[in-house]
């Protein structure tokens, strides 16, 4: 959500484009992550979509590099998306590695 937020003060031009992917790649680890967790009775299944959101957690942060670059975000609100983008990548690695666990 706070992604969401932030990328509607992005220019109208990045509409299409930008916000629209920044979008869909951090909507898309939630997905991915509930669509995981019903599948968890399958660890082959439960991995597979526990990484699909591993790549989409790495897709948005290299739109979140992109809004930096662009200026669309400054340096502290980059650092904080950071730092909350790395913390669900750990997440996500711990039940990719243990996914009984789960």
């Amino acid at each position: 959500m706070k992604i969401f937020e932030i990328s509607k003060s992005f220019p109208i031009e990045e509409k299409y484009s930008l916000t629209d992917q920044i979008r869909r790649s951090s909507r898309s680890v939630s997905v991915n992550y509930a669509e995981a967790h019903r599948k968890r009775r399958y660890p082959a299944h439960f991995t597979s979509k526990l990484t699909d959101c591993d790549g989409e957690n790495t897709e948005t942060l290299v739109w979140l590099e992109f809004a930096l670059a662009c200026r669309y975000i400054n340096e502290s609100q980059f650092k904080e998306l950071f730092e909350l983008n790395n913390e669900i990548g750990k997440l996500l690695g711990h039940a990719i590695s243990n996914p009984d666990k789960y």
